[in-house]
């Protein structure tokens, strides 16, 4: 696992800010590499907004990364040199393969479960109606648990006066 446990540490730097990985699996990725065919040994990391493949190089490094709402299609598979995963992104026909390292279970689940949905968003608050809040004002100046003068006060607050 040492190998594994590097590679994403070297991945981190280049994840999002607040962003979490919550499965890695270490495997070989089938890519193109100026138009010829070739594989990649690396890590693909499975995020809580993506999935991102990096590799350690001389000099360097490569990424790709595959947002859960742009995979159309995945299908996974076992044989004698490990797992495999191949999934459809963005025109993209992606194949890690030969995965012996790594948690594939959770990796596998997260998969199934991301893949063409959009990333939860973060509800956004919405502002109070000035007037609701000046009825409801008034409702307590009349009960007598606001002064005239704190409802004035708050009045022309919410009023920007």
């Amino acid at each position: 696992m040492a190998k594994l446990d590097k590679l994403v540490e070297h991945a981190r730097a280049h994840l999002e800010p607040g962003e979490q990985i919550e499965a890695a699996v270490l495997g070989a990725y089938d890519t193109k590499m100026m138009g010829q065919s070739t594989v990649r040994n690396g890590v693909m990391l499975a995020t809580d907004r993506r999935l991102v493949f990096f590799a350690k190089k001389l000099g360097g490094h490569d990424l790709e990364s595959f947002p859960y709402a742009n995979i159309s299609s995945f299908e996974t598979s076992k044989g004698l040199m490990g797992h495999s995963f191949r999934f459809a992104a963005s025109g993209n026909d992606v194949t890690l393969k030969w995965i012996n390292t790594g948690d594939v279970a959770r990796f596998a689940e997260l998969l199934r479960e991301r893949a063409g949905h959009r990333p939860a968003t973060a509800a956004v608050p919405s502002q109070p109606d000035p007037m609701d809040q000046l009825r409801k004002l008034a409702e307590l100046r009349d009960a007598g648990i606001v002064t005239p003068e704190e409802f004035e006060a708050k009045k022309r607050q919410l009023l920007g006066l």
